[in-house]
């Protein structure tokens, strides 16, 4: 029998949402919502719709689990809900989750910083598609600025590629914009009370680690401990708290990054909130530090508001 744990208080489960990313918020607030009731936390559910505010204001709640990914959800709009009803919460604050749901911010404010993100540029209907190649190497990933999970993102080898790229993304949130494509390995850091976790190595078993790859397909492969050097590691996890601390993000949340050829880091994105689906990768590395994700969970919601 669980034995209650009445030090969280009430807590509210946000989930679901009505972003593009709902299937997987969905999938993340139901791992979440069993873990929380195994630890025997006082749990009240809330698929959050338009009506959030009246959603909230309908219980009484002495903190909040965000699993909502996506617009509405992992851009500051909840958590500025939350905070003008006084609820404390999981995760990064307003202004760091605007941040790093913006990707061309995000960009931007890194090379600004010195940290080392791939060249890029925004795109436009009046963009040279053959000039903005050329100046990007000839091959770039083409990304709404304002969407997860790889959602709206492809591929450009030529003008006429990037041109179709364009129109594909700019049907979604947010600027578009154009990144030089990076040929190495793609890794990834979960960072929980601003400690990271072992780095684990995503290896597609298709072109890119799109939104298939991520949550459908079960030949992408992780390799947890990645593989790097031990000197590597450390320059990766430094790397990647850099990232975290640049955003003012707090709690918890992951760090993409990819290597060049010469076996160079580069900054790809902060997610506020990642995935906690059986597909995921945060409960993956805190599995490797021995973590189990009912822990996982606990201290992620032991964080909040702090």
């Amino acid at each position: 029998m669980t034995v209650s744990d009445q030090s969280m208080g009430v807590v509210g489960l946000l989930y679901g949402g009505i972003s593009s990313e709902r299937e997987i918020s969905l999938q993340s607030g139901a791992a979440v919502a069993e873990s929380l009731a195994r630890s025997g936390i006082d749990t009240h559910l809330i698929d959050v719709g338009a009506d959030l505010i009246d959603q909230l204001r309908a219980v009484h709640l002495d903190r909040a689990f965000i699993a909502l990914h996506g617009a509405g959800g992992e851009d500051g709009t909840v958590q500025a809900v939350l905070e003008t009803l006084a609820i404390p919460y999981s995760g990064s604050g307003v202004l760091a989750s605007a941040l790093s749901m913006d990707k061309l911010r995000c960009k931007q404010l890194w090379r600004g910083l010195g940290l080392p993100t791939a060249d890029f540029m925004e795109l436009s209907d009046d963009s040279n598609w053959a000039a903005t190649l050329d100046m990007l190497g000839g091959s770039a990933m083409v990304k709404p600025s304002r969407e997860g999970s790889s959602i709206g993102m492809s591929r450009a080898d030529s003008s006429d590629e990037l041109a179709r790229a364009w129109q594909s993304a700019v049907r979604y949130q947010g600027q578009v914009f154009a990144e030089s494509r990076l040929r190495g390995e793609e890794y990834t850091v979960a960072i929980v009370a601003g400690q990271p976790l072992p780095s684990i190595r995503i290896q597609a078993a298709i072109d890119f680690y799109d939104f298939k790859a991520k949550y459908h397909s079960n030949t992408t492969q992780y390799f947890c401990p990645s593989g790097l050097s031990e000197e590597s590691e450390a320059e990766l996890m430094s790397l990647c708290v850099k990232a975290f601390q640049s955003l003012d993000c707090r709690g918890w949340g992951r760090v993409d990054v990819m290597m060049d050829e010469d076996q160079n880091f580069y900054l790809l994105e902060v997610n506020t909130v990642p995935g906690m689906t059986k597909h995921s990768l945060v409960p993956k590395a805190a599995a490797a530090a021995g973590i189990s994700f009912d822990q996982l969970v606990y201290r992620i919601l032991e964080a909040s508001g702090t």
